[in-house]
């Protein structure tokens, strides 16, 4: 790398070619080391980024995105190859089901392709409404605000409802954007064991009197383990502690609860005042929603940050958001289905009843989850591998997802190609099995 000097020199030279004027090379020398530091702050970026990537690479944590065709909810084309695919979220298969796309290019024939600007501006276009109605009748709420993912929600949702001198008490593996959604708040912040209503009882015990308002959020299916929260317990220890709970069902709603999301599963469900979902699983198109009382679905409007400072959903997204909901509220066949095939392909296995369609098969070590991952694409098939930090250490797996498009042909496959590689390598069935 030249030096300094030699650098300055260098654009000093460059300066004087282009400009001859007493005033100019005044005002240019006395930028010259403005643009030299501009110049090394770009190569100092440039240097920790590269240093970042190779510690992640030495560590087998490299990560890249993949130019991937999705043909249907089964069946996608990437690297030059077909597959089987057995790690998308598009439960139910919606992605590709003819109402639901052909309501999308209505929408785009009648209104256009994108939303223009916010909702509080111009972006509140008319079939928010239609489908904030549908998602609020089939989840049993007064209301329901619709917010552009998942992650926008729940970043959002958290610090419209708390802040300095609250307290936020999440499952300690609970998805990235609650912790973010907890930290901007400015709430004090704690965790709970995962599914452990003791646990819970003693952290709110030991904090909630000192504090004003209080949170419990939790997820109702865990995305990376499968597992579901035993929400009844855990409703019950948020109402005698004064607390108000937060389910995060991205990965229930439309699969368990005959599709209206796992607080269903239970007989009497119980009362859940903040139900969050997405769009973008089991619905198969993209955004989120909060089911709620209609003042805080109201003061989500005006005070949640990632609704108002983002642009609305294009029509089109909303339309097939449309269609998909009103599928999961009559096709109970297509509903169940997931979760069903989920069980056959445990049972096929000798593995425990899985309580999702999302089976996870924990190897632990980081290399031989790659290996095997690689092994079945081999095969035809594609089961991503998950590794840390998406999941603790000690704990990387294949991550399995069934859909309502799968054939037993296909899962009696994937039986076939999996027994050889994971047999005698399973440490647990999912993360709480300690």
């Amino acid at each position: 790398m030249s030096s300094k000097n030699e650098l300055v020199e260098r654009l000093r030279n460059e300066d004087a070619r282009l400009f001859t004027s007493p005033i100019v090379s005044d005002f240019i020398g006395k930028n010259q080391h403005q643009r030299y530091n501009t110049f090394m702050s770009i190569e100092s970026l440039d240097q920790f980024a590269k240093t970042r990537l190779n510690k992640l690479a030495k560590k087998g944590l490299r990560r890249s995105v993949i130019n991937t065709n999705r043909r249907d909810a089964v069946h996608l084309h990437r690297n030059g190859r077909d597959f089987v695919s057995f790690c998308c979220n598009d439960y139910l298969g919606l992605t590709h089901h003819p109402a639901v796309k052909q309501a999308a290019r209505d929408a785009i024939q009648r209104f256009g392709v994108g939303a223009g600007a916010s909702r509080l501006i111009t972006g509140n276009h008319e079939l928010y409404a239609i489908l904030e109605e549908k998602i609020a009748a089939l989840k049993g709420t007064k209301a329901a605000c619709v917010f552009g993912s998942g992650y926008l929600a729940n970043t959002g949702i958290l610090p419209a409802l708390a802040g300095p001198g609250d307290l936020i008490v999440i499952d300690e593996l609970g998805h990235a954007s609650m912790h973010m959604g907890a930290r901007a708040s400015n709430a004090q912040i704690a965790t709970f064991r995962h599914n452990d209503p003791d646990n819970l009882t003693k952290v709110l015990a030991s904090s909630r009197h000192r504090l004003r308002k209080c949170l419990v959020v939790t997820e109702g299916i865990f995305s990376m383990d499968g597992d579901r929260a035993p929400l009844d317990e855990i409703a019950s220890i948020a109402l005698d502690h004064d607390a108000w709970l937060m389910v995060d069902d991205a990965h229930g709603f439309g699969v368990v609860g005959a599709g209206r999301g796992s607080a269903f599963e239970f007989q009497p469900a119980p009362i859940i005042p903040l139900q969050m979902g997405t769009l973008s699983k089991a619905v198969g198109v993209y955004g989120a929603f909060l089911c709620s009382s209609a003042p805080v679905v109201e003061l989500m409007k005006n005070r949640a940050r990632s609704l108002i400072y983002t642009t609305g959903l294009p029509p089109a997204i909303l339309a097939g958001a449309i269609a998909a909901v009103d599928i999961i509220g009559t096709d109970k066949k297509r509903v169940a289905k997931p979760h069903n095939l989920a069980k056959r392909f445990c049972a096929n296995l000798g593995l425990g009843e899985p309580e999702s369609p999302i089976v996870p098969i924990i190897l632990g070590d980081d290399t031989a989850t790659m290996d095997a991952s690689l092994e079945l694409e081999k095969a035809g098939y594609l089961v991503t591998p998950i590794r840390p930090p998406t999941v603790p250490q000690g704990t990387s797996r294949l991550r399995i997802t069934f859909t309502a498009e799968h054939t037993m042909a296909q899962i009696e496959g994937l039986v076939d190609a999996i027994s050889p590689l994971i047999s005698g390598k399973i440490l647990r069935r999912n993360t709480s099995e300690v």
